[in-house]
């Protein structure tokens, strides 16, 4: 059973900052590629950043300058450096995990963990 799980989910202020990590057992990490997506109350979940198992990112327009992702394949994590945040960065973060297309690319998911930005 792959397990993902989340840390590093806190209020903050604006203009803080937070660093979330997840770590990843029962998969070959360094094959997967991985992502942060999140889900305010009332609305979808949605990418915020991802990173290929070749280290290509990709982010979502609203976070571009201020959010940095990364991963350590050593520590089989997955960080998110959120810089600069905002009160509409505020909802719950997942990690989630893809299997490469040889592997079925299956998508897991981790539990979440909540980001609240606000004075």
């Amino acid at each position: 059973q792959v397990q993902l799980v989340e840390s590093g989910g806190n209020l903050v202020q604006p203009g803080g900052s937070l660093r979330l990590s997840c770590a990843a057992s029962r998969i070959t990490f360094r094959l997967y590629a991985m992502g942060w997506y999140r889900q305010a109350p009332g609305k979808q979940r949605g990418l915020v950043a991802s990173i290929t198992s070749g280290g290509n990112t990709n982010y979502t327009d609203s976070v571009k300058g201020r959010f940095t992702i990364s991963r350590d394949n050593a520590k089989n994590t997955v960080y998110l450096q959120m810089n600069n945040l905002r009160p509409e960065d505020t909802a719950v973060y997942y990690c989630n995990a893809r299997s490469p297309p040889v592997l079925g690319g299956i998508n897991y998911w981790g539990q979440g963990t909540q980001v609240t930005v606000s004075s």
